[in-house]
């Protein structure tokens, strides 16, 4: 017969290792690995951080795996070697979200200045959506990724996407050609409101708790704020800005809807969105601009080159390109929070460079409403969080 401590020993490491054990198990694995999208952005995976925290009894198990795994004196592990892992994890992150600002900064400012001379926004938008397919097939040819093939269900899945990516920024560049970068982006800092308003109207037993609703007025009040004292301010522009938040979240609710048993990585599924998207862009591009051609190409040829226009349109495409996927990096490697956060401070950044670029006058009333739309969507991001407000199925 044991002694009795040594079975209490032995029990409770059997307990310790089956409880490892159901950790490492493919159901649960399985339960914590769902398809991600862009721009299916902050949203989903949020969701599913608070899925892992409703059924785990608020704690979810796997950060604290994660904890033990990077804790020396739990696993016996050089203390110097995580330390200088770490950092080089932290290195490579603030790379990509400098990677991931530059380009999206860069982005508006080539934007807008094409528009000034090509502000055919359609054949714009195409051309976009061309480099993003254009580069996914080189890195599939030359398999610097990894392709993986997509079903007709699966094309007839991601469609949908790919036509509200497409809305989407068919509908911000042409807001971007009427107004201002700086109140583009003021507008388009409103996403939150509609985010709400798209899952209570499509998402059957959607339901929010009082401070998500709360965290919108400031939002829309400084919107509103912002809206009244901007000098390229037109009913246009701003509908279509409200238009381009519109198809980008409702691009998140479709997702939820058609994405079911679609497993792609990032990078192949947007270069699968981005084939869809160009393939209905271009014919489109033609039939709306093809008369155009000539006329806007010779007033362009007199004014920046025919050369620099050509250039420019391609390093807009570009830069579309990578800001999306450095926006992805991004998202692999931190939380959805703190990804929302970092997306708020980048559309801050966007707004200072091109107020500066562009030297377009800003008035305090203006600066007041935007603070307040940002401060709001930051507090919308933190009561998602803090709170635990998950949209609840009934």
């Amino acid at each position: 017969m044991k002694p009795a401590f040594v079975s209490i020993l032995c029990g409770a490491g059997q307990r310790r290792l089956s409880g490892a054990a159901a950790c490492f198990s493919p159901g649960f694995i399985s339960s914590q690995a769902r398809p991600i999208h862009r721009t299916l952005l902050a949203k989903r995976r949020l969701d599913r951080n608070f899925d892992d925290e409703h059924r785990h009894g608020g704690r979810s198990h796997l950060p604290t795996l994660r904890m033990a795994a990077s804790d020396p004196a739990a696993g016996g592990t050089n203390a110097p070697a995580n330390v200088s892992s770490d950092l080089g994890r932290k290195l490579v992150l603030t790379f990509y979200v400098a990677c991931w600002y530059a380009a999206n900064i860069g982005f508006n400012i080539v934007n807008k200045t094409l528009m000034k001379s090509f502000p055919l926004f359609v054949s714009v938008t195409a051309v976009q959506m061309l480099a993003g397919a254009t580069i996914s097939l080189f890195l599939w040819g030359t398999r610097m990724h990894r392709f993986q093939r997509a079903t007709p269900a699966d094309l007839r899945k991601i469609y949908p996407l790919a036509l509200a990516h497409l809305l989407g920024n068919l509908f911000t560049n042409f807001s971007l050609r009427q107004m201002a970068v700086s109140f583009t982006h003021v507008v388009k800092a409103s996403e939150p409101f509609f985010s709400v308003v798209l899952a209570k109207m499509f998402i059957p037993g959607t339901s929010f708790s009082w401070p998500i609703y709360a965290s919108l007025i400031p939002i829309v009040f400084g919107v509103v704020i912002a809206s009244v004292s901007e000098v390229s301010f037109n009913w246009p522009g701003f509908l279509t800005a409200v238009a381009s938040n519109v198809s980008f979240q409702s691009r998140n609710v479709l997702s939820k809807k058609f994405m079911k048993g679609v497993d792609f990585d990032d990078i192949n599924l947007f270069g699968w969105i981005s084939c869809l998207a160009a393939a209905t862009a271009l014919p489109l591009a033609l039939i709306v601009d093809s008369t155009k051609y000539a006329g806007v190409w010779s007033a362009a040829s007199t004014t920046i080159g025919g050369v620099s226009l050509l250039g420019m349109l391609a390093f807009c495409g570009l830069l579309h390109y990578l800001y999306n996927q450095f926006s992805y990096l991004v998202l692999h490697r931190v939380s959805a929070v703190t990804h929302s956060i970092g997306n708020t401070v980048k559309r801050v950044a966007v707004i200072v460079s091109s107020v500066l670029f562009f030297r377009n006058p800003v008035s305090r009333q203006n600066v007041i409403g935007t603070i307040i739309a940002l401060a709001g969507v930051a507090i919308y991001s933190q009561v998602k969080t803090i709170r635990g407000d998950k949209r609840k199925t009934a």
